[in-house]
């Protein structure tokens, strides 16, 4: 069986992030797995804080996530809520999906919503993106920097490089991930 993460929605709002998580996925590393629940609020946020993007575009964006990703959909774990405790009662559902989908791992930019003493009554360990994207580069360099570069070859108006894309990312909170990246490429 492979190593399973759930990508909480604060890891899948900033695209490049998103992108390069999603490729992380494709290349094999990992089993990425969300709910609708967690698009909805990616979406929501995107929606409130963007309101200038075309409904239609992140409708697309979204129907992309659901076909880039095998098997990502948890479903099943609503029944799990009630019970779970996490600073957030919003963020339970998070937690819900991680359980039902046997995941090792939450992804997360609000680290302090999943306190890893509670999480680990579950066996399942918070990353911030920047820990798990080191996590992934240790394992297989290569990958990650091939999926920066599919990044960056993806970008057409404007183009972009590999550079542009690690700015991108640092921006997005992978300072250390990024070092890595540009000290080794």
């Amino acid at each position: 069986m492979s190593f399973v993460v759930v990508y909480d929605a604060s890891v899948l709002y900033p695209s490049t992030l998103r992108d390069l998580l999603i490729r992380i996925a494709q290349s094999g590393l990992v089993q990425a797995k969300w709910t609708e629940d967690i698009l909805d609020e990616v979406f929501d946020a995107l929606r409130r804080q963007r309101p200038d993007l075309d409904r239609r575009k992140l409708e697309r964006t979204r129907g992309l996530m659901a076909t880039a990703v095998r098997d990502w959909k948890v479903s099943g774990h609503q029944a799990l809520i009630d019970s779970l405790k996490l600073p957030d009662p919003d963020d339970r559902h998070v937690l819900a999906a991680a359980i039902k989908a046997r995941a090792q791992v939450i992804v997360t930019a609000n680290l302090r919503d999943f306190p890893a003493d509670e999480l680990h009554k579950w066996d399942v360990d918070p990353k911030s993106p920047d820990e798990f994207v080191r996590d992934q580069i240790s394992l297989d360099r290569s990958a990650i920097y091939a999926s920066v570069q599919q990044i960056a070859d993806s970008w057409k108006n404007p183009p972009g490089g590999i550079d542009d894309v690690l700015d991108r990312l640092e921006r997005s909170g992978l300072a250390m991930s990024v070092a890595e990246l540009r000290a080794r490429p």
